[in-house]
């Protein structure tokens, strides 16, 4: 059985710690199955943003109209946009896979690790072991449980990379963040295409008027049926067909397209790795038990990524490891700090958050100030023919402190991190965004307005 200092399970943000161990004179082994990268940037949000971004330009062609500006989008190709992705994504892979075969003391064993022991791990038939262990072994696409389904082929956002064409038309079963990412993606490229999505409204985690707003931009490119549950698939000839049933009134309808894609969520990989074996404990859903250090319940033995089902961001896996490292090699210990973590949904228009929504943050029994501002009323805005969109800020009544902001809009994900750094401040106030002197005429104004507008509620 060969014996390592470390190890870490899963090559996405697991290398940071892989590589941080190397550099502290640790001999340590990474067990991967796959490419180097983890999901983020084989499968993830590297590779579905450079779909979308073609996507973006698109859409923001087809409006230029409302500034008088006559425009039109000649073709796409599909295959050209479809290739570019791939080779940025086979770039980088190749890349830490290079770096990793060629560093001293760093071991790359390729293959699903299932553990057999305490600190024990088996991979392609043989043991290894390690004193410190750090599991970042992700999670993979879930697949809902539906009459039919495993009888009729269809996508998900793993293999909907590998299409050469477009499908003529194309249902997404599941309104959260990749449905809508992709549903954007495939309108911009000619599909026809309908969303269905189990909950009451897409985006379901976001604020309630954020959700509308975008509903309602998204179904002047598509079809979209919130409060509908797939009950059965089947095959028509060239057609797959969803049988879906109202959540609200039990009425059944049927929904015909040349292709399904399935976004309805992911689940942990801990059913491979089998960590229990280890001591390590798993929660009703299967993610690793961590406490506020990142430690499992096995000494010496951390957690963190997607593995722990908490915040599935690869910027929050980053934050992670790092944390995790620190209490792995030092007496004080840090606990990990969720206060601040933001999100995009990269759809059109896109969709950012950080913090408490304005509900959440009345059940914690904060007095709460409410402010919100539209693109349309600001002079960028103006500019831009008064798009959709606006901000919502949820602030302490009696402190200042910055609890949530909301965004929907152009660049959302870029506007957000105004409020994200403001949040990461000492006491955590607005009041710097407005004192603050906001270039004119810029997007940026749209944030200040919305703290400038606080009210109660």
């Amino acid at each position: 059985m060969e014996r390592f200092d470390v190890l870490v399970i899963g090559a996405g943000s697991g290398m940071l710690v892989a590589s941080a161990a190397v550099d502290n004179g640790f001999k340590v082994a990474v067990v991967e199955n796959g490419p180097m990268g983890g999901t983020c940037i084989n499968r993830g949000c590297v590779p579905s943003k450079m779909l979308i971004y073609p996507a973006d330009v698109i859409a923001l062609i087809r409006e230029v109209g409302k500034i008088d500006v006559k425009a039109t989008v000649e073709s796409v190709d599909f295959k050209g946009v479809m290739s570019r992705m791939r080779a940025l994504v086979k770039g980088d892979v190749e890349m830490q896979a290079h770096a990793v075969e060629h560093t001293a003391n760093l071991k790359w064993l390729k293959g699903t690790g299932e553990f057999t022991d305490a600190y024990t791990l088996k991979v392609n038939g043989e043991k290894i072991t390690a004193p410190l262990i750090f599991i970042a072994s992700g999670a993979r696409v879930g697949i809902p449980n539906i009459k039919g389904l495993d009888k009729v082929g269809y996508l998900t956002s793993d293999t909907v990379l590998e299409l050469e064409a477009p499908p003529k038309s194309l249902i997404i079963l599941g309104g959260g963040y990749i449905g809508v990412e992709y549903g954007h993606f495939f309108s911009a490229m000619g599909t026809k295409v309908t969303i269905i999505q189990r909950a009451s409204r897409i985006l379901p985690e976001e604020e309630p008027e954020i959700s509308d707003l975008l509903k309602l931009e998204l179904q002047k490119r598509m079809d979209v049926f919130t409060g509908y549950e797939a009950v059965e698939v089947k095959q028509q000839g060239s057609l797959k067909v969803v049988v879906a049933k109202s959540r609200q009134d039990g009425s059944v309808r049927e929904f015909t397209a040349e292709e399904l894609m399935i976004a309805a969520g992911r689940v942990p990989n801990s059913d491979l790795l089998k960590p229990q074996k280890t001591g390590v404990k798993l929660d009703d859903r299967g993610y690793i038990k961590v406490n506020e250090f990142l430690e499992t319940d096995k000494k010496n033995i951390f957690a963190f990524g997607d593995a722990i089902g908490k915040y599935m961001f690869k910027h929050v896996a980053n934050y992670e490891a790092s944390v995790a490292l620190h209490n792995a090699l030092h007496d004080h210990k840090v606990e990990v700090d969720y206060s601040a973590v933001p999100h995009a949904v990269f759809t059109y228009p896109q969709v950012a958050s950080v913090g408490l929504k304005e509900e959440e943050a009345k059940q914690r029994g904060y007095k709460i100030l409410v402010g919100s501002a539209l693109y349309k009323d600001t002079a960028m805005g103006a500019a831009m023919g008064e798009p959709a969109g606006f901000v919502k800020v949820i602030v302490e009544e009696d402190t200042g402190k910055i609890l949530g902001g909301h965004i929907v809009g152009p660049e959302a994900s870029v506007l957000i991190q105004e409020i994200v750094n403001a949040m990461n401040t000492e006491n955590k106030s607005y009041f710097p965004i407005i004192r603050a002197m906001h270039i004119h005429p810029a997007l940026t104004e749209v944030v200040q307005q919305a703290f400038s507008n606080l009210k109660h509620t």
